[in-house]
């Protein structure tokens, strides 16, 4: 809680994490095994093999990083390495990779996801921050905003979305971005009701050169590949949040042991225990969906697991932000439920993700059911 009113996680403990490998945990399992083992890092801890991680320590990882109920401190020091990484991973070239990940990997440089901006969040279609080509083609100039863009503040880098071309999601791409100390690059942080030190910022690009080469995957392919990122994200501010409820509710539930009104405890009155029943087992079923969630993630393809839980992922993360929002009131934590319900996609549009999403694979499921013409009826 000092950190939080202070707004800063102490350097040296990003600096901790960093040196003991304990920023990787956080990236989508399983873990870039090869590049892990080229940089040196064979185990997490010196307990779990690289090629031995899967969802299920990621899940532990994420949930103990948020056992102290504040969202602030785990989020300064892991998302950017959650959610900046992944699509050098996944969608950049050889050369894009040798170029930045050594330094992102070991905690040497930091970096962001930098997506939002101030017209447009959740509608990422509607991105207007632009990259064009200089002449010669050797660099985009790179002018917009990007707003509520965390770890923004203190990244060497951020992964950004902007248009490359026309409008509409077949104009974005992405780019990694120099952002500290870089010319035309203009970052302040901004003050936010929870997560303080989060490093929430709000950067201004002005004429921003950055080469060519710093595109990530194909130009016009940024839609696709910030949609594939956003499920680790999702379930990643799912688990967290289900643990902050968890500890929000235990201790309004011990405060409810003590405090007395009307000459007895407040356990005691009716109207209370079915308060704490009512949050509770909103909470008991949340937990259970995200760890079935977790499961499902060890026995399923990246591929498979996007098609198939995609929209449920979208449901649980908005499931989350209200699950949180009921366990949290009345407690110090309830600060932090806005920073759940609207990063990673807005709570509307979450579900309205998500049954769309469930749609579709129930038409694709029940065509591929369907008998061909003029097929016998036996």
């Amino acid at each position: 809680m000092d950190w939080e009113q202070a707004g800063m996680v102490p350097e040296d403990v990003f600096q901790k994490f960093a040196s003991a490998n304990m920023l990787i945990p956080s990236l989508p399992a399983p873990l870039p095994i090869a590049w892990l083992k080229k940089l040196g890092v064979h185990d997490i801890l010196g307990t779990v093999k690289v090629e031995e991680w899967d969802y299920i320590h990621t899940a532990i990882f994420i949930d103990e990083m948020c056992r102290s109920g504040l969202q602030g401190p785990p989020a300064s020091l892991t998302t950017g390495m959650s959610y900046g990484v992944p699509p050098i991973l996944k969608f950049g070239s050889p050369q894009l990779q040798e170029r930045f990940l050594p330094d992102l990997l070991l905690g040497k440089k930091r970096i962001c996801i930098a997506i939002t901006e101030p017209e447009a969040g959740s509608d990422v279609a509607g991105i207007q921050t632009t990259a064009t080509k200089t002449p010669d083609g050797k660099f985009y100039i790179v002018n917009g905003t990007k707003k509520w863009i965390t770890n923004g503040i203190w990244s060497s880098y951020a992964t950004m979305a902007v248009r490359t071309s026309g409008p509409g999601p077949s104009g974005l791409s992405l780019l990694i971005v120099p952002l500290l100390n870089h010319p035309g690059v203009t970052m302040r942080k901004i003050k936010t009701t929870g997560g303080q030190t989060s490093g929430t910022t709000f950067i201004t690009l002005d004429d921003v050169r950055v080469p060519t080469e710093n595109l990530v995957g194909d130009e016009g392919r940024g839609m696709a590949y910030i949609m594939t990122n956003f499920n680790h994200e999702r379930l990643s501010i799912a688990i967290g949040a289900t643990r902050q409820a968890r500890v929000a509710l235990a201790a309004a539930f011990a405060y409810c042991l003590h405090r007395e009104a009307f000459g007895k405890t407040l356990v005691e009155q009716p109207v209370v225990r079915h308060r704490l029943a009512a949050a509770g087992a909103l909470l008991e079923g949340q937990s259970a969906w995200i760890e079935q969630f977790v499961f499902q993630m060890t026995r399923l393809g990246k591929v498979e697991a996007d098609r198939k839980l995609g929209g449920l992922t979208a449901l649980a993360k908005a499931q989350a932000g209200r699950v949180l929002d009921e366990c949290a009131r009345g407690t110090g934590i309830y600060r932090d439920v806005p920073a759940t319900r609207i990063p990673g996609g807005s709570e509307d549009v979450m579900f309205d993700l998500a049954v769309r999403q469930l749609v579709k694979n129930y038409q694709s499921k029940t065509k591929a059911l369907e008998r061909p013409k003029g097929s016998s009826k036996l």
